[in-house]
C-alpha cells in the first residue's frame, strides 16, 4: 500500500462535478488535487450500497470545514462516472454535493494505491492527507463493512496543518509540544 511519506500517483479519470445538464463531468488529474493546497482524497467501495452513503453526505456536510482549512476535498470509488450520476440523481441525500466524484474504472489508480480488496477487486474505505507538496502526510484503511469519523479527519488534518509536535489526544486549540 502507498503510505506516508510518498507522492500521490499520478493520474487522470473522469469525475462527476454537477448535476446540471451538459456540465456533469470533468477530467480530474493530479495537478488539480495538488495546486498548493491540502487535499482530503477518500474512497468507498461502491455506489448503491449501505454504509458508503453516510460517509459521503458526511464528508459533503462538512465540506465548508474542508474549505476553512484551505483543502481540497475528494472522493472516488470504481464506479463510473455514469453510475456516479445516477447515484446522485438517485439518492436525495446526494443531490447537492459539492465535491467531485472520481470514477476509477479501470481500477489503476486504486491498484498504484495498493487499495484494491483481494476478492472482489473493490477498493477499501481509505482516507488520504496529502500535504500541498502531493506527499501523503496520513492514510486510513477501514474494512469494507465500517465507515469513517469525519470528524477525526479534520482533527488530523488540523494537526498536519499545526506544523508542530501534536500529542496524543490533541485537538485543536490546545497547546502543541
Amino acid at each position: 500500500m502507498l503510505t506516508v511519506g510518498k507522492k500521490f500517483p499520478e493520474f487522470k479519470k473522469k469525475a462527476v462535478v454537477s448535476l446540471e445538464p451538459g456540465k456533469e463531468f470533468d477530467t480530474i488529474t493530479l495537478k488539480d488535487i495538488v495546486n498548493g493546497k491540502w487535499t482530503v482524497f477518500f474512497w468507498w467501495p461502491l455506489d448503491f450500497t449501505f454504509v458508503c452513503p453516510t460517509e459521503i453526505t458526511s464528508f459533503n456536510n462538512y465540506y465548508d470545514e474542508f474549505v476553512n482549512r484551505d483543502t481540497n476535498l475528494f472522493g472516488a470509488s470504481i464506479d463510473s462516472e455514469f453510475v456516479h450520476l445516477a447515484w446522485r440523481n438517485s439518492d436525495p441525500n446526494l443531490k447537492n454535493l459539492r465535491f467531485p466524484m472520481i470514477a476509477d474504472t479501470s481500477k489503476s489508480l486504486s491498484k498504484k494505491l495498493g487499495i484494491l480488496e483481494k476478492e472482489n477487486k473493490i477498493a477499501y474505505r481509505a482516507t488520504y492527507i496529502i500535504d500541498p507538496e502531493g506527499v501523503i502526510q496520513h492514510v486510513s484503511v477501514n474494512g469494507l463493512n465500517v465507515g469513517r469519523n469525519v470528524s477525526e479527519t479534520l482533527r488530523l488534518l488540523d494537526a498536519f496543518q499545526n506544523g508542530g509536535l501534536v500529542p496524543c489526544d490533541w485537538v485543536p486549540g490546545e497547546a502543541t509540544l
